[in-house]
């Protein structure tokens, strides 16, 4: 069983006892993830696959903020070349851990 899933802006597809990470969310460590903070747009159930229009009525998903850690750094350079133009930068994301307990209909 999986479903497609929406959190913070962003598209999952998940399983139980799966780990995703997605942006920085509000909450504490082993809280509960919010349930309008996530909404199942599709859902496998072995073949059965129902689609939401926008989101699947009834559906849940039951989820755990595990942690909240820090991405890899990604290295932006840019440079104009015969200009003496260079410029390096860093950025790393804030992300949040999330561990996916159980998904229902």
């Amino acid at each position: 069983m999986y479903a497609i899933v929406e959190i913070a802006g962003q598209q999952f597809k998940i399983q139980k006892g799966r780990f995703i990470y997605t942006h920085r969310l509000e909450g504490d460590v082993d809280a509960a993830l919010a349930s309008d903070k996530v909404k199942v747009l599709l859902v496998d159930n072995e073949g059965s696959i129902t689609i939401g229009a926008p989101t699947v009525a009834g559906a849940t998903v039951s989820a755990k903020i595990v942690e909240h850690l820090k991405g890899e750094k990604v290295i932006i350079f840019k440079k104009k070349r015969r200009k003496g133009y260079k410029k390096k930068n860093g950025h790393r994301q804030y992300l949040t851990k999330v561990m996916i307990e159980d998904i229902t209909l």
